[in-house]
């Protein structure tokens, strides 16, 4: 054991291991306790997550990205205890799917699972209401529940990239959300209510999907939204180099 190491780890309360080829978590992470408030393996190759990742019950922040991490190799009932847990990224792995558990994470502010081949989101996820981010581009999800719309802290949906061909209405209720992104679905429509609802809403990506301009406009709040949309575009033009021709708006259907 580097002791000098585990004692770095306990004064900064980060704990760094990402891309240091492990194929499992060290003994002496452990022993860092109710110091460790960061745990960052991503880039590795860890196969198991195990209960005793409870022990760590200060923890804010767990990464961990691209291991190749199948279903049974996360422990939840050991996650589950980490009551202060407000990011979660477990992206670039091989879930398939989610368990109920993920709903007793309370403080969960973040929660990062893309890239990965999850099917479905569990309906639990409603209980995260404190959730502002939510990321799962790029999986295989064909249905989004419901209860999505008691998220009502979420500020940015990335969708992209998966199965999906319609939304619950109940987006509506996400009145914080500013940014949507659900590039390269099957989706024929949006929630009726998004543009009337979403007041915040000034991001939409539909490219690569079924739903055209002309669809868009008949939506109640369109012109808000559109006007919102190009707002915060030209802001973000004022601060770049190149030409706004060559900048692309993410939200254009034309």
């Amino acid at each position: 054991m580097d002791k000098n190491r585990l004692e770095r780890w306990k004064a900064t309360g980060i704990v760094a291991l990402a891309n240091c080829n492990l194929k499992a978590i060290p003994d002496e992470v452990w022993d860092c306790g109710s110091s460790a408030r960061v745990l960052d393996v991503n880039n590795n190759s860890i196969q198991d997550v195990p209960n005793k990742i409870s022990c760590l019950n200060s923890i804010q922040k767990l990464f961990l990205n691209a291991n190749g991490i199948s279903d049974e190799a996360i422990h939840w009932e050991g996650l589950t205890s980490l009551k202060y847990l407000t990011v979660l990224s477990i992206s670039q792995n091989h879930l398939t799917t989610l368990p109920s558990e993920l709903g007793s994470l309370a403080s969960l502010r973040q929660h990062h699972v893309a890239n990965n081949k999850l099917t479905s989101l569990p309906n639990e996820i409603g209980i995260l209401t404190q959730l502002e981010v939510l990321k799962a581009n790029n999986n295989r999800i064909t249905t989004v529940p419901d209860c999505i719309g008691k998220c009502i802290s979420l500020i940015e949906v990335e969708l992209s990239a998966n199965l999906l061909s319609e939304l619950p209405e109940t987006f509506g209720n996400l009145h914080n959300l500013k940014a949507l992104y659900l590039s390269n679905n099957g989706l024929k429509c949006v929630p009726s209510t998004l543009f009337k609802e979403c007041l915040e809403l000034a991001t939409l990506d539909l490219h690569n999907t079924e739903i055209t301009m002309d669809v868009l406009r008949q939506f109640e709040g369109w012109e808000d939204f559109d006007e919102r949309r190009r707002s915060k575009h030209q802001k973000q033009l004022d601060f770049r180099v190149e030409s706004s021709a060559a900048f692309d708006e993410g939200a254009d259907k034309n």
